[in-house]
């Protein structure tokens, strides 16, 4: 009696082990949402049923995509129901200018059940600066902006000059625009503000090696002194730059 009783628990201890492994093999699959370079993400586009989705708005898009990328602006009201159409159980590729509207887009797709999201690291721009190709859109070219001849001559001032490269659509720019208004103002007599817009700019940002943005720049005599990469608030600007 007492043998069968035994053989009875080996068996149930077994069958719970079993299952234990076979439940923790569900937990241990987790949902993919990662950013890659691009050259990572360059890989994956070339796996099969991938969906690739550029998330800029229609007129960034037509100015120059990725080949096969769906154009999904993040902003736009029908994003979710355009989002409803991809397949979940599909690799999903996701890029923007410079990486953070698809960050967001990545983020909503993880929530929605999608379960392997990868975001391209500093978007076009990355794209742009590894010289990898782009398909043209349908849009008359963007015009050129600045020149880096015209760019060089608005640094040939007495005057310090704060360069803000910056995006409307780029938050932490919106969120910097009256810090850096501000602060510019405050030392008018010699310092000057130069605004530059990476949509309208692309090719001037390219040749000065800005890959992402929000950048600033502080030059003086034409040359520059200090550079920053992303958010900064006033106290961090003051204290970098010994204003």
């Amino acid at each position: 009696m007492k043998t069968v009783a035994y053989i009875a628990l080996l068996c149930s201890l077994a069958g719970a082990s079993s299952c234990q492994n076979q439940s923790t093999g569900v937990r241990d699959s987790k949902p993919v949402n990662a950013t890659i370079p691009v050259d990572e993400f360059e890989k994956k586009l070339l796996e099969k049923d991938v969906q690739l989705i550029d998330v800029r708005t229609p007129e960034e898009f037509n100015q120059g995509h990725l080949k096969g990328a769906l154009n999904y602006d993040i902003n736009s009201s029908g994003f979710q129901d355009q989002l409803s159409r991809l397949s979940r159980d599909k690799v999903v590729l996701v890029y923007c200018l410079s990486g953070g509207r698809s960050a967001s887009a990545a983020g909503l797709l993880a929530a929605k059940g999608f379960t392997e999201i990868y975001n391209m690291q500093g978007g076009i721009m990355k794209w742009n600066a590894a010289k990898k190709p782009l398909d043209s859109g349908t849009a008359s070219p963007a015009p050129g902006g600045l020149s880096v001849k015209e760019f060089n001559k608005l640094l040939e001032s007495d005057k310090l000059v704060l360069i803000d490269y910056h995006a409307k659509w780029c938050k932490p720019c919106v969120k910097m625009a009256p810090m850096l208004e501000a602060f510019v103002d405050k030392r008018k007599e010699n310092m000057m503000l130069i605004k530059i817009d990476a949509d309208k700019n692309k090719d001037l940002l390219q040749q000065q090696g800005i890959e992402s943005i929000p950048v600033l720049e502080l030059y003086k005599d034409g040359k520059r002194i200090w550079k920053h990469e992303g958010e900064i608030d006033e106290k961090t600007l003051i204290m970098e730059t010994n204003l």
